[in-house]
């Protein structure tokens, strides 16, 4: 979850970054000099900030990943702890054909564990304090091959390119609802170009069309989820990865028996419409979908 979460608020980030930077340097003109739209303008201009705001997002993930949660990443294993995960994890890497990834634990008590990165070749493993102290050996293997699947399987990089596209849409319409704007409420008619009202309005646009399309990415990341369920089961064996979510079930509907203010906050707690914006399908789908597979 960490890891779709972060991707999407980076993205987010980068986006606005863009499209004001193009804004300062008055390259993302789209109106010709009667006002009117120029569509192949428009459509050139927003790909170009849409699959640059997910190529740059996948290309900094590794790094917000590890400051975002404090993660240190095992250089030289100091216990026999870290020497299992690390071992563990080449293990692992080595039986889906990928290259080791570096391993790293940060500090939380959620029994957590993300991957990310780039490429299949230049990923991170991390895993929570929570999770090395809350599950079996065999149940954190089971995580750990799942995180080793997302990566084989390239997960990250189909991220961004669905990202890109789903970006691309978004700044599309928000500079249409800018445009929109200024010429019905601010009476601008884009001679001179938009103004000011047309760019804050693009502004807002885009936060609010980013939120509502992280829907598709949301969809996309809880359909891999399935994909890294089985992939985890080949790696670490359907028995084990089986037990792995069973434990995490457990954790979660302990969490939800928690008073409101503090189960408000666990990931099982979501109903409604938040189901849409659900990174992992439920947990008693990825378990029976594990137990009809053969």
């Amino acid at each position: 979850m960490k890891r779709i979460f972060l991707f999407i608020l980076t993205n987010i980030a980068v986006l606005l970054v863009i499209s004001i930077t193009l804004r300062l340097l008055g390259v993302d003109r789209v109106l010709d000099q009667s006002g009117a739209i120029n569509f192949n303008a428009l459509i050139v201009l927003s790909a170009v900030i849409g699959f640059s705001g997910s190529i740059v997002s996948l290309l900094m993930s590794k790094w917000m990943a590890k400051q975002s949660v404090g993660a240190q990443v095992i250089e030289n294993p100091q216990d026999p702890t870290e020497r299992w995960l690390v071992d563990t994890v080449r293990r692992q890497a080595d039986a889906a054909g990928i290259g080791m990834p570096e391993v790293a634990i940060y500090d939380a008590p959620d029994v957590n564990a993300f991957t990310t990165g780039w490429n299949r070749n230049n990923a991170l493993v991390a895993v929570s304090t929570g999770l090395l102290h809350g599950m079996s050996k065999d149940e954190i293997e089971a995580v750990l091959a799942h995180e080793i699947s997302h990566v084989a399987n390239g997960d990250m990089v189909t991220l961004a390119l669905i990202q890109g596209v789903v970006n691309t849409f978004v700044v599309f319409f928000a500079k249409l609802f800018g445009i929109l704007v200024d010429r019905v409420l601010l009476k601008n008619d884009g001679r001179n170009g938009p103004g000011i009202g047309a760019f804050v309005a693009e502004m807002v646009a885009q936060v609010v069309l980013g939120i509502l399309a992280s829907i598709v990415v949301m969809w996309f990341s809880r359909q891999r989820e399935f994909r890294a369920d089985a992939g985890g089961a080949n790696l670490a064996g359907r028995q084990k990865m089986i037990a792995a979510l069973q434990r995490l079930k457990a954790n979660h509907e302990e969490a939800a028996a928690l008073p409101k203010n503090m189960s408000a906050m666990a990931i099982s707690s979501g109903g409604g419409m938040s189901k849409l914006f659900m990174t992992h399908p439920p947990l008693e789908e990825r378990i029976e979908a594990l137990r009809a597979s053969r």
